[in-house]
This record gives C-alpha cells, sequence and structure tokens, in this order.
C-alpha cells in the first residue's frame, strides 16, 4: 500500500457532576436532535462560552472563538451574541442519513455525567440482520470535543460512506481529562470500551454484530481507537454491570493518534533540549508516585498490547505534525516488524495536525486519505 483544519464548532460539552435522569427515557428514540437533551447541550455549551458569566459571549471570552464564530452567531451585528442568538443558531450536529438512527442512548452513568452515544444505520439495514459496527471516538486532547464531532467535516465524509458500504456507525462519548486528575486519560478509554460493552450486551435488539467491532478516531480518538482495538475485552473495566460482556474486533484506522508515552522523545518533533512532557499529567493523578507514573504511561500506550494474533491496524500520520509527530507510526511499524503484527502505516507528507498543510499541498490529498480509510474498512468487510 502506498505510504501515505478542521474547525467544528463543536465547543465540548462537558456535564461536571450532574446527571440527568430524566434523558434516560430517550434513549432509544428514533430521533432526539431537538427537546430535552437539546436544551442540556445548548445551556451546558453556553456556560463554558460565556467564561465571564455576564449573560453574553464576546471576544473578551474567548478570542479565538469570537473570531470563527462571531459572524455566524451574532445575528444585529451588535459585536455580542446573547444567549438568545446563540440558542436560536445551534443545533446538534447529527449526521444526516437516509437510515434509522438512535440518538443519545444512554449507555452508562458516573458520578460526573451520563454517557450517550448516538446509532446510524445504513439506509439498507433490514429486520432481524446484524450488523457490522465502526465505533468512533473524537479527538481533542482527551480534554475537550465530543461524539457531535462524527457530523462535521471529514468524519461526516467517512461516516456517511462507510453507512453507503453497510456498516452500522456508532460515535461514543466519554468522560473528559480534568486538570485535578478526578477524570483522566484512562477513564477516557474504559468509557469507550464500556460502549463497546454496552453495544455487546444489546447487540440483539440494537441489530449489531458484536463479532464485527471496527474502530475509528483522530488523535486523542486516534489513540483510543488504537487501544480499542488492540487491548483484550477484560481489560481496562469500567462499569460492572457492563464488565461480562465481550466483542470481537476485525480492524480499526487511527488518524494521527499516539501509539506510546513511556518513551517521551516521540512526541518531541524537533529533538528539542529544551522539550517539555506534554500529555504525561493526563494519564497520572497529581498525587501519583514517581514510581508508579511508568506503569500508568505503559498500560496507556496501545503498542504495548500489539502482537502477532492483533486485528490489523492503519495509522495515518502527518510527517509535518508537532503535536503527535510522525515518530508514532515509525515506531509502531518497527513493533509491528519484529512480533509479526498487521500493521500499516501511511504517511502523509506535508501534513500538519488534522492534515493541515505545511509548506505545500499534503500529498496524498485529504480526498485520498478519506477514500484509503473507506476502502480499508471495506476490505475487511464480511
Amino acid at each position: 500500500m502506498t505510504k501515505f483544519r478542521r474547525f467544528n464548532f463543536n465547543v465540548s460539552l462537558v456535564i461536571l457532576g450532574i446527571t440527568f435522569p430524566f434523558l434516560k427515557g430517550i434513549a432509544q428514540s428514533e430521533d432526539q436532535s431537538n427537546g430535552a437533551y437539546r436544551d442540556v447541550y445548548i445551556n451546558k455549551t453556553w456556560e463554558r462560552l460565556d467564561v465571564n458569566k455576564d449573560g453574553q459571549f464576546t471576544e473578551e471570552d474567548n478570542k479565538r472563538l469570537w473570531k470563527n464564530l462571531n459572524k455566524l452567531l451574532d445575528s444585529n451585528g451588535d459585536a455580542l451574541v446573547s444567549f438568545e442568538e446563540f440558542s436560536a443558531k445551534k443545533q446538534i450536529p447529527y449526521l444526516k442519513t437516509e437510515g434509522k438512527r438512535k440518538l443519545n442512548v444512554l449507555y452508562k452513568v458516573t458520578e460526573d455525567e451520563d454517557l450517550y452515544l448516538d446509532i446510524y444505520y445504513p439506509k439498507t439495514s433490514k429486520e432481524g440482520e446484524k450488523l457490522p459496527v465502526v465505533i468512533y471516538t473524537h479527538g481533542g486532547g482527551w480534554a475537550t470535543g465530543s461524539r457531535h464531532g462524527a457530523a462535521n467535516a471529514s468524519f461526516k465524509t467517512v461516516h456517511t460512506a462507510l453507512l453507503e458500504k453497510g456498516f452500522c456507525v456508532v460515535s461514543v462519548s466519554y468522560r473528559l481529562w480534568k486538570k485535578d486528575g478526578t477524570t483522566t486519560m484512562r477513564d477516557c478509554v474504559i468509557d469507550s470500551k464500556d460502549a463497546m460493552r454496552y453495544l455487546s450486551k444489546h447487540s440483539e435488539t440494537l441489530g449489531i454484530d458484536a463479532n464485527r467491532f471496527f474502530s475509528f478516531g483522530d488523535s486523542a480518538g486516534g489513540h483510543i481507537s488504537q487501544m480499542l482495538l488492540l487491548s483484550a475485552p477484560e481489560t481496562l473495566k469500567g462499569d460492572p454491570d457492563l464488565a461480562s460482556y465481550r466483542y470481537n474486533m476485525v480492524a480499526g484506522v487511527s488518524w494521527y493518534g499516539p501509539c506510546d508515552f513511556e518513551d517521551i522523545s516521540l512526541f518531541n518533533h524537533d529533538d528539542s533540549p529544551n522539550f517539555k512532557d506534554r500529555f504525561g499529567a493526563r494519564i497520572t493523578k497529581p498525587d501519583t508516585k514517581t514510581k508508579d507514573k511508568l506503569a500508568l504511561y505503559k498500560e496507556m500506550s496501545p503498542i504495548n498490547y500489539l502482537d502477532k494474533n492483533s486485528a490489523p491496524l492503519l495509522m495515518i500520520q502527518g510527517d509535518k505534525d508537532t503535536t503527535i509527530p510522525v515518530k508514532h507510526a515509525y515506531y509502531m511499524a518497527e513493533k509491528a516488524n519484529k512480533v509479526g503484527a498487521p500493521v500499516t502505516t501511511l504517511i502523509v507528507k506535508n501534513a500538519g495536525h488534522n492534515w493541515r498543510k505545511v509548506g505545500a499541498d499534503i500529498n496524498p490529498t485529504r480526498e485520498s486519505i478519506i477514500k484509503t480509510t473507506i476502502d480499508y474498512f471495506n476490505s475487511y468487510l464480511k
């Protein structure tokens, strides 16, 4: 196989310390893009926009977001956005499909928040059929983003095409990292694995095949995709009610996701002598003892789960990526060669994070990356 900026208006929905039991009644609804869940989404997103809590969103709250959003949201041109303007414009981004949808499916309740997933079915799905499933885990540094990114930009194109190929697509929410250590990267992975266990538990009623699971994600979501693919179903348990449910991974794709946290030099894109570990604090807690850190880094490194029996993985990385350097793809390929694991790497020239162009047009093109991703999944569809 040939070695091969997304702006999402998905200001992260992080529901901290609150559960919403009234939402459980909408869990299996065909389409809940409006109603109670939308109200919660709008209110919580607004809380993050209105940083100074003065009842309006202005450049003072967040210069970067204001630059991107003021034209979209400022209806009357007064250089501020009221809650009324925001709520009138903001819709939850779901995939628009010709098939059935089950939105806002509650799969797990935690002390921090209730967790949901969205299920999209191909228009060709038939009653009683058990469909292969692509599980999408969003990016955002384990600290931002939401499952609604599945309906944006390149991900929308990939997922729409996979639905056309006959896959079921599931987009997953997981708890996000918090600086105080109450939520770590480990929780992000465990929640995502619990989402798959939930799908397995309810596979009959949901019409999906728990023996044909695929993973897909970008950046932090690419890391989680690798973890879902390579770590055994019985590892990293979360909800005890879901712990016994199994599934089988067929193949996975990681877009610019890291594979190892033990060797921090893999994140030092230019071998700077002043390099500082950027992501270690998202794995450990503030009170984690130095002697325990290595074990946590090891546990969160997908490369440590790789062996000759691993499900096939396609890693696509940009050679100019300074966030998740291309070193990760080369390191994973080296380990795969040693143990005989089925890993394919595709290096995108002139590409930074999110396939951002650096110095020249990226090669292969974004369209080719998307096609390669779709073709890779389709090649394992049986």
